[in-house]
């Protein structure tokens, strides 16, 4: 028969371990501390209040499903939520969300960059049109302004995802439009719950709203 340690000693290591679980929690959904570096961005001291007034889901996932980050790919672009371009055909998007760990507690400082192509479904592989990054908000919120990308060859429309927080593991992934189901149902990487909730703004831009789950580190 085991040893079983004295009742006072097993309380005292079941408080640590309690502790423990909920200091990890805390540093999860904490802003990125001072110094620190997500996906190869230098992240903020604290994150402030966007005012995005974006109500938090009821429930999450485990986390968001992982999907190939493709062939085109940029490091390194610019921190802007404006990814709009003059002149250029499309169709105006607000691309917005939150970025939740699995429990729906905002992850605040978290960096998310995307990528699209343009309006006829080419991508700018040389300078940054329609590629950008941010960091979330205290409440875990994003917001960007862009446009619906087109479609190519093989593809159903989509936005290219990554993201991570102070905490969690770095996740990719691809977010589709929901009024697509012909060009979804041809494209062998698309998958319904990487669906966005899509309607429309006051001033009738598209909105699309997807909350990303991200697993811890």
């Amino acid at each position: 028969m085991g040893y079983a340690p004295p009742m006072s000693e097993r309380c005292r290591s079941t408080r640590r371990t309690v502790l423990a679980g909920l200091a990890g929690a805390a540093a999860m959904a904490s802003p990125a501390s001072a110094g620190s570096t997500l996906l190869g961005y230098a992240a903020p001291e604290a994150a402030s209040d966007g005012g995005f007034g974006l109500a938090p889901p009821l429930a999450c996932t485990p986390g968001t499903r992982s999907q190939t980050a493709g062939p085109f790919y940029t490091p390194a672009t610019p921190r802007r939520a404006d990814l709009r371009e003059p002149g250029e055909a499309g169709e105006p998007l607000v691309f917005e969300g939150l970025l939740l760990t699995p429990d729906c507690r905002p992850v605040p400082g978290a960096v998310i960059d995307i990528w699209h192509s343009d309006g006829r479904g080419r991508y700018d592989n040389r300078g940054f049109r329609y590629r950008g990054h941010q960091f979330a908000d205290a409440a875990g919120a994003f917001r960007f302004l862009t446009i619906r990308p087109g479609r190519y060859t093989g593809r159903t429309p989509h936005i290219h995802v990554k993201v991570q927080g102070e905490g969690t593991r770095p996740l990719t992934t691809q977010v589709y439009f929901p009024d697509l189901g012909e060009a979804n149902a041809r494209d062998s990487i698309f998958r319904d719950d990487l669906l966005l909730r899509l309607d429309r703004t006051a001033a009738g831009a598209w909105r699309g709203r997807f909350d990303f789950v991200l697993r811890p580190a």
